[in-house]
């Protein structure tokens, strides 16, 4: 490094306190040719990105306008745009922007030059994808598309235009809608069947941005030579199309500097390529590796066990995170008995903090986050949703059984039924639904459909018993009103019938309708019902303006990647959520790239803790056994590693190896000191969560009942810091 490096580096930590270490000196003072950065969480990584970028321009004399930053979002660009702006205020800007950004600057270019009209149909026009969608799945399975299928048959749509598929192979990718590869040909064929103009998705502008770069040599030399240096950061989310975009621009300088980490590559189903960092020397083989290892984020208990979880992933840079940090506490472990007692217990602890804006909970589905509502707003604990998805609340599921409800309290809405009559066992066709619709009697659908509508003797003696129920729902507290729809009226039936017809996952529809249950026992009536529906659906509206509030962040393990706080609680960590019941079934069946993306997953939420992190599970959900997340047990295996047996080489007697253990700092002087005062059946006092039974003691490891939860805690902790308390009787009470 000579004297201009060395100056940079002390000017910019006179100005702005940032000091690099060596390996993110390195990174930034290499400006020739290709380098693959690989950035652990909380490497401080956009640091690095914007120091090279001043560092091209001051000391390089870069021309600004030459360099182009591509980032994975446009919330990412203008992030990094400011950031730059702040390091650097007296210099211009670069180019940030996302990569759909610069395929569409390419296209559009490239189609008027060739005087090609084209159209746009993303977003809520007239002519939109979905809307078109809809339209081609209505005509192909004379049904309504349902939201979730919508999503699905979208993100399979990306996935194969991501991933270069041919359309001999589309059949070859799975899809939970059926006969998704028939869709998409006459979504692509309705697409070029204008005769004045093309219809675009976003899609459609990066596999089109690749083929003109390989096509049309003028245009690929342009942009070629438009950039000197190109920059691509959060990498390990590119998907193959885009790795192929940015490959042609830099073909030539091949001037490109790619920050990732293959570790934090949690977008394999929007068809992100992780193996494309793994190959990043045989597409460039002069290639330059820098690992980013130093964590300034987390405490040192957090940054250990999760440098040690991720190592079971084999795939992969092999990396050592540390940190020079504090130790502060090691990593919370929290065996709940039933998936009920999660939302209260989460609330116990953050209502117990002095600022709830520390805290996040992180959970892998967006379902979980809806007991989460409903326990803290009726605690009074403000929350800010990271990309709420409010789905939940307009699920078709919801409006059936709001609709049902509905009916209980006037028979007469014809209207109403005609939304519902499908999803009764009745077998009632369209032709009884015009019948009915010509009766403007003022009578109930039951006695009309029975009086003036051809039925069979089965069918009405249905319908009689159906007319019975919804009267007697009447009388019914919300829950007692569900039961009913899902049981007497034949409800869950027709959901599993459903689940076979149309491919639907029928344990994700029971939970909606165990949710609205669980939602029931905290309003006493019917209508208070509908109303606490609608009430918690705005709450996770309104919670978008808590943002930068005292609010608990609630999130998505997906959403909070990026972020960092002080506490973070992990949810519903139970097999069948994370990993997911699909990640299990590809391990069965021998493909573990699904199983290694969820380990990524959940390494990702575990590095947004700075301070405290706890993992929280239980042991049943909605009557039935559940099995905590072998990543939780993962976990627990490096928090309490099981003990050692060594045998001394010259007594040959075999001895357990403990920690060795710290001088102990008893805050009570009546806690308990010894390990042989802690026995197994003893009540006890914690300090922090209060009264609980042992269950077990090893040398290591003392297992607590207490009311609400199991926890399994260090013994040389609860003795060093005087944590335990003796009951002396089983009902004693302080």
């Amino acid at each position: 490094m000579n004297s201009r490096d060395s100056y940079f580096f002390d000017r910019k930590s006179a100005e702005l306190g940032v000091v690099l270490n060596k390996v993110q000196k390195q990174a930034v003072l290499h400006t020739k040719g290709p380098l693959l950065l690989l950035a652990s969480p909380g490497s401080g990584k956009t640091t690095t990105i914007i120091m090279r970028i001043g560092y091209l321009i001051e000391v390089q004399k870069a021309d600004p306008s030459r360099i182009k930053a591509v980032t994975f979002s446009k919330a990412s660009a203008n992030d990094m745009k400011e950031r730059f702006q702040q390091f650097f205020p007296n210099l211009p800007s670069i180019h940030f922007s996302t990569i759909h950004s610069l395929a569409f600057q390419v296209v559009r270019e490239y189609f008027n030059r060739q005087g090609i009209r084209y159209e746009l149909i993303e977003g809520q026009g007239e002519l939109n994808k979905k809307q078109i969608l809809r339209k081609i799945y209505q005509s192909v399975h004379e049904e309504t598309i349902t939201e979730d299928q919508l999503e699905a048959l979208t993100t399979y749509i990306s996935y194969i235009k991501n991933r270069l598929i041919p359309e001999e192979k589309w059949t070859a990718i799975t899809c939970d809608v059926s006969k998704a590869a028939d869709i998409l040909k006459q979504y692509e064929d309705f697409k070029k069947s204008r005769s004045d103009q093309l219809l675009l998705d976003y899609d459609d502008m990066l596999t089109l941005a690749n083929d003109v770069l390989k096509t049309d040599q003028t245009l690929r030399v342009k942009y070629q030579q438009k950039f000197d240096y190109v920059l691509t950061d959060e990498s390990q989310d590119t998907s193959l199309v885009q790795h192929a975009i940015i490959e042609q621009l830099v073909e030539e300088h091949k001037n490109l500097f790619v920050v990732a980490d293959d570790d934090q590559s949690i977008y394999m189903w929007r068809a992100a390529e992780p193996q494309y960092l793994l190959d990043f020397q045989r597409v460039y083989p002069e290639a330059k590796i820098l690992k980013l290892e130093q964590n300034y984020r987390s405490s040192q208990e957090i940054v250990d066990v999760s440098n040690r979880f991720i190592k079971r992933n084999k795939n992969r840079y092999e990396k050592q995170m540390f940190t020079k940090n504090p130790s502060r506490e090691q990593v919370e472990l929290t065996a709940l008995r039933d998936y009920h007692e999660q939302p209260g217990y989460l609330v116990d602890k953050i209502s117990l903090l002095e600022n709830y804006r520390d805290a996040a909970i992180l959970y892998r589905n967006h379902s979980s986050s809806i007991p989460l509502i409903d326990a803290f707003a009726r605690a009074g604990i403000p929350f800010y949703m990271k990309d709420p998805d409010n789905r939940f609340f307009t699920h078709w599921i919801v409006k059936d059984v709001l609709n049902f409800m509905r009916l209980a309290f006037d028979a007469r809405r014809t209207d109403i039924f005609e939304r519902v009559y499908g999803k009764f066992n009745w077998y009632l066709s369209k032709n009884h639904m015009e019948q009915l619709h010509r009766m403007q009697n003022g009578e109930s659908v039951f006695d009309n459909l029975i009086r003036y509508t051809r039925l069979k003797d089965f069918q009405k003696v249905k319908i009689k018993k159906g007319k019975e129920i919804f009267r007697e729902m009447k009388q019914m507290d919300p829950g007692q009103a569900i039961r009913s729809i899902r049981t007497e009226l034949g409800y869950e039936d027709v959901l599993k019938d459903m689940s076979k017809r149309l491919g639907f996952n029928k344990e994700n529809l029971f939970d909606i309708l165990n949710t609205l249950e669980d939602i029931a026992k905290s309003v006493d009536s019917v209508a208070g019902f509908g109303k606490r529906i609608k009430h918690l659906d705005a709450l996770m509206a309104s919670s978008k303006f808590n943002k930068g509030e005292d609010a608990v962040t609630f999130s998505t393990f997906h959403s909070a990647k990026g972020l960092e706080f002080p506490r973070v609680y992990m949810i519903d960590l139970i097999d069948g959520v994370i990993p997911a019941q699909s990640d299990l079934e590809s391990a069965k069946d021998g493909v573990y790239e699904p199983l290694e993306e969820a380990v990524r997953l959940f390494y990702v939420g575990m590095t947004r803790a700075e301070q405290h992190l706890e993992l929280v599970t239980y042991q049943r959900k909605y009557g039935k056994k559940a099995r905590p997340s072998r990543f939780y047990h993962d976990v627990e295996r490096i928090v309490h590693p099981p003990k050692v047996i060594k045998e001394d080489e010259k007594t040959g007697k075999r001895e357990s190896r403990t920690s060795t253990k710290k001088t102990r700092i008893p805050y009570d002087p009546n806690a308990i000191k010894e390990r042989d005062a802690l026995q197994e059946g003893m009540m006890v006092k914690h300090r922090v969560f209060g009264r609980g039974e042992i269950v077990s003691c090893s040398d290591e490891i003392i297992e607590i009942r207490f009311p609400k939860f199991t926890k399994k805690l260090s013994v040389d902790k609860c003795l060093e810091m005087g944590l335990l308390g003796a009951c002396h009787h089983p009902n004693f009470v302080e």
